[in-house]
């Protein structure tokens, strides 16, 4: 078997960009995200009739394979780990809207915080693109707020990231004034300090399964069963630095009489 990576640039299109790699004799493909949900690229593909994995989207594709964990479990048990530190103000920090693992990550967010019966207050979400840039200014968002949140959750580590760094540049110590956690557990994860809590994606093993699906059901020949697997992953909660249990804040003295 040989493998062939096939780069494509910001603003190609993306229809055209499959058309040739069908042209180009490719027996299966394996689409990482965002191309696992370009409408455009999967519809190519399912024309063709080309045997296809999709690796890391929240909603499996009629005649794709999927391979993926699941988002809003993942998510609504980090919300739920913040809940237990001690956390009732905790800020999201949603990812692309138009890739579904976003939704799914804030669904599990609003559902780990009603059933701890916390109200979900939407000036405590900002929207993100999954890029460092947008988790700067989405936790300038949040930490512009009158009252600030006391944790912070972002749908990747890379916005999680960009969080701890808008923290810092406020004076906020991590973890001691605001708890930031992550999601996916890429290798930035371990590379600021503190080093994140995140929610580990097993993106190697993902990989690693996605190729071998694909190899095997080439094969064997059975093309036409790809399109009715879905094989989900675990994912696990991974607790380092970044977290801890919010810091009390000073109890207001009453007035000292004064007397005349």
């Amino acid at each position: 078997m040989q493998i062939i990576v096939q780069k494509v640039e910001d603003g190609e299109d993306l229809g055209l960009a499959a058309k040739r790699m069908v042209a180009g004799g490719i027996h299966g493909v394996i689409l990482p995200p965002p191309l696992n949900e370009a409408n455009e690229v999967l519809l190519v593909l399912r024309q063709t009739d080309t045997p296809t994995v999709a690796v890391t989207t929240a909603v499996p594709h009629e005649g794709i394979a999927t391979i993926m964990i699941d988002d809003r479990s993942a998510a609504r048990e980090m919300t739920a780990h913040l809940i237990e530190l001690g956390h009732r103000r905790i800020g999201f920090i949603v990812g692309h809207p138009e890739l579904s693992a976003s939704g799914a990550r804030l669904e599990g967010y609003r559902e780990a915080l009603a059933e701890a019966s916390i109200p979900f207050d939407e000036a405590l979400v900002a929207q993100g693109y999954f890029t460092y840039r947008s988790g700067l200014d989405a936790a300038e968002e949040l930490l512009s707020l009158e009252d600030q949140p006391s944790a912070i959750f972002a749908s990747n580590d890379d916005m999680a990231a960009a969080t701890v760094a808008i923290a810092h540049r406020r004076g906020l110590d991590v973890p001691g004034d605001l708890t930031v956690c992550g999601f996916d557990d890429v290798a930035l994860a371990t590379t600021i300090w503190p080093e994140l809590t995140t929610i580990q994606q097993p993106i190697m093993e993902m990989s690693r399964r996605a190729v071998e699906l694909l190899v095997t059901l080439l094969r064997n020949d059975r093309k036409e069963q790809i399109g009715d697997l879905r094989i989900e992953v675990d994912y696990k909660l991974v607790r380092r630095q970044s977290d801890a249990a919010p810091r009390r804040r000073p109890a207001m003295r009453p007035p000292v009489p004064s007397w005349g």
